[in-house]
């Protein structure tokens, strides 16, 4: 959903450089992971209840976790980041290396050849 993509991009901006690849966590990042947690949760939980009746975010949360060898990788990481810290901490060193340029670049080690 592009609102969402939104949403996070703009997390993601506004708190990228706090993160850094250190075995040590600084406490900052409890705030902002809690942060985060209430935001996509209100989200989510927006617009689920806007289609399904009755819906329960706790309980959605447990069937993910349940159910979770049943859904593609992608969708599943991203929901796993506002349940598992260090899927939440990756997520920002992630787009920060994005952001600094230091992201492993493979396009120019591969050459196309024609087969004819």
């Amino acid at each position: 959903d592009d609102d969402f993509q939104l949403i996070q991009r703009s997390f993601l901006e506004k708190h990228y450089q706090e993160f850094d690849d250190s075995e040590e966590n600084k406490l900052v990042y409890t705030d902002i992971f809690n942060e985060y947690i209430s935001l996509v949760e209100k989200y989510i939980e927006e617009k689920l209840l806007d289609r399904i009746r009755g819906f329960d975010m706790v309980a959605f949360t447990v069937s993910l976790q349940q159910h979770k060898d049943e859904m593609p990788g992608d969708i599943f990481d991203l929901l796993l980041t506002f349940t598992d810290f260090l899927a939440f901490k990756e997520m920002f060193l992630e787009y920060r290396a994005e952001k600094e340029g230091r992201t492993l670049d493979l396009s120019s080690a591969f050459v196309v050849t024609s087969l004819n």
